[in-house]
C-alpha cells in the first residue's frame, strides 16, 4: 500500500478530487488531502492539510489573506506554503506520490509543491494548461503534465476518463519498485553543446573505464539548471563542466539562460568541480531576426548553426565579465576547484581560422579569471583546441585528480 497525497483547491474543485480520490482507494492506496484554497474548503472527503497551515507555511494568515481580498498575493503565500508542507510530508514518510489538478492558478500552486520533491518521486498534475509550453510549472523535475482537454470543472464523459487515467499514473509510478543495483558507480556530471561533443565524449569514455557513471547535460538552459538541481540534491559525486556557455546568454541575453546561480552547486555542495570556458565565445538566440536590434546594428559576428538557432560571437567585455564571474564563483566553492583552459579556441568555431576566432577575446577571459581567482586555485592552460584529444585527456587527469583532493578532504 502506497500513501498518495493529493494537493490543490477543495473550495471550487471539491467533486473532482473526490472522484479522483476514489480511483485511487479503488487500487487499495492511502490518501492525503492537501488544501490550498484560501475561499473555502469541502466536506465531500476528509482533508488532512487545510490551507490554514499551508498559508502559515508561506508566511500568512488564511484570515488575513481573505481580509485583503488580492489573489495576486494569495497566490504568492500559497506557492510558498505548499512546497513547505509537501516537503516535510515526504521526509516524514507520510507521502510516496503527489497529484493535484486545476487551471493556470491551480497549476501553479500545485507544481510549486511538486517541485520541491526530489527527483523520482511520482509526481503527476492534470492541468488546462498541460498542452502548451510547460516549462515554468516542470522546472528541472520529473513532473508528468496530462492535459485535462476539457476545463477541471465536474465531472463528465471527458474528465471522467482522464482524472481516472491520471489517478491510475500515479498509482503505478508509485507502485513500480526501483531495483537498487550492488553495481551503481560514482556519478560525474558533464556539460555538452554541439561545439564541445567531440571532448565530452572522449571524456566520458575515459571516466567510464575508471568506473565513474557519466551524466551529460545538453547546455541549454533546462540542461544546466538541472545538472545543478541534482547536485543540490546529493546525486551527484563530481562536476566535468566542459560547457559553460549558458552565462553568455545570461550575459548577453541569450536563449539558452540558465541563471545567476549558474556554478554555485558544486561550490555549496563541496564536491570537485573542473570548469572549462567551453562554447563561452558564444551567445544563443532564434532565428537571425530574433536577434536584439542592438547586436545586428553593431554588426556584430553571427553564424546561423541551424534554421532555429544564431550564434553571435562574445566580444572582449563580456568574456571579461563572464570571466570575472567565473573566478567569483570558485573563490567561495567549499570542494575542490580548477580551470582547464585551451588557448587554441573553446569550441569548434573558435578554431584557427574558424568564423568565430578571436583570441583577443578569449583572453580577456582567461586573464579575467585569473586577475579574479583566489590564491591556491589551479589553473591550468593548454596549447589546444577544447575538442583536441590531448585536451580531453588534460580534463579527465585533472577531474581524477580533483576527486581524489575530496578524499583526502573527506578523511582528515
Amino acid at each position: 500500500m502506497k500513501k498518495i497525497c493529493m494537493i490543490g483547491a477543495f473550495d471550487t474543485k471539491g467533486p473532482e478530487y473526490a472522484y479522483v480520490r476514489e480511483c485511487i482507494l479503488a487500487r487499495g492506496h492511502e490518501v492525503l488531502m492537501v488544501n490550498t484554497a484560501v475561499l473555502g474548503s469541502t466536506d465531500l472527503f476528509a482533508v488532512d492539510v487545510e490551507a490554514e497551515k499551508v498559508a502559515q507555511a508561506g508566511g500568512a494568515s488564511l484570515e488575513q489573506l481573505r481580509e485583503d481580498k488580492d489573489r495576486g498575493r494569495a497566490m504568492k503565500i500559497m506557492c510558498a506554503g505548499a512546497p513547505v508542507i509537501v516537503k516535510s510530508l515526504h521526509d516524514e514518510g507520510k507521502i510516496d506520490g503527489i497529484i493535484g489538478m486545476g487551471g493556470t492558478g491551480g497549476t501553479t500552486v500545485v507544481t510549486a509543491a511538486m517541485r520541491a520533491l526530489a527527483v523520482g518521486i511520482p509526481k503527476v498534475c492534470v492541468s488546462t494548461a498541460a498542452s502548451g509550453d510547460v516549462s515554468a510549472y516542470v522546472g528541472t523535475k520529473d513532473i508528468t503534465m496530462i492535459p485535462s482537454v476539457v476545463d477541471v470543472a465536474g465531472i463528465n464523459r471527458i474528465s471522467r476518463i482522464i482524472f481516472a487515467r491520471a489517478a491510475g499514473a500515479v498509482c503505478g509510478m508509485a507502485e513500480a519498485e526501483i531495483a537498487q543495483s550492488e553495481q551503481d558507480k560514482p556519478v560525474i556530471t558533464a556539460s555538452m553543446f554541439g561545439n564541445t561533443t567531440e571532448c565530452v565524449n572522449a571524456c566520458t569514455e575515459k571516466l567510464s573505464a575508471k568506473g565513474y557513471e557519466v551524466l551529460i547535460f545538453h547546455a541549454t538552459g533546462t540542461g544546466g539548471k538541472t545538472m545543478e538541481g541534482l547536485v543540490q540534491e546529493g546525486l551527484v559525486d563530481a562536476v566535468l563542466d566542459i560547457t559553460t556557455t549558458e552565462w553568455a546568454d545570461t550575459v548577453c541575453g541569450g536563449v539558452f539562460d540558465a541563471g545567476e546561480q549558474r556554478l554555485d552547486a558544486p561550490g555549496k555542495m563541496g564536491i570537485p568541480h573542473l570548469i572549462v570556458p567551453g562554447c563561452v565565445d558564444m551567445a544563443n538566440f532564434g532565428g537571425l531576426d530574433t536577434v536584439p536590434d542592438k547586436y545586428r546594428k553593431a554588426k556584430r559576428t553571427f553564424y546561423e548553426w541551424n534554421p532555429s538557432i544564431t550564434l553571435m560571437r562574445t566580444n572582449r567585455q563580456e568574456n571579461e565579465k563572464m570571466g570575472q564571474i567565473f573566478a567569483e564563483k570558485a573563490n567561495v566553492a567549499k570542494g575542490p576547484v580548477a580551470f582547464l583552459i585551451p588557448l587554441k579556441g573553446v569550441s569548434i568555431l573558435d578554431g584557427d581560422g574558424q568564423p568565430f576566432c578571436d583570441r583577443d577575446a578569449d583572453k580577456a577571459m582567461f586573464d579575467a579569471i585569473k586577475a579574479n581567482l583566489k590564491e591556491g586555485v589551479t589553473v591550468v592552460e593548454t596549447d589546444n583546441n577544447i575538442n583536441d584529444p590531448e585536451f580531453s585527456a588534460k580534463a579527465v587527469e585533472m577531474m581524477l585528480d580533483l576527486i581524489e583532493q575530496a578524499r583526502r578532504q573527506a578523511r582528515r
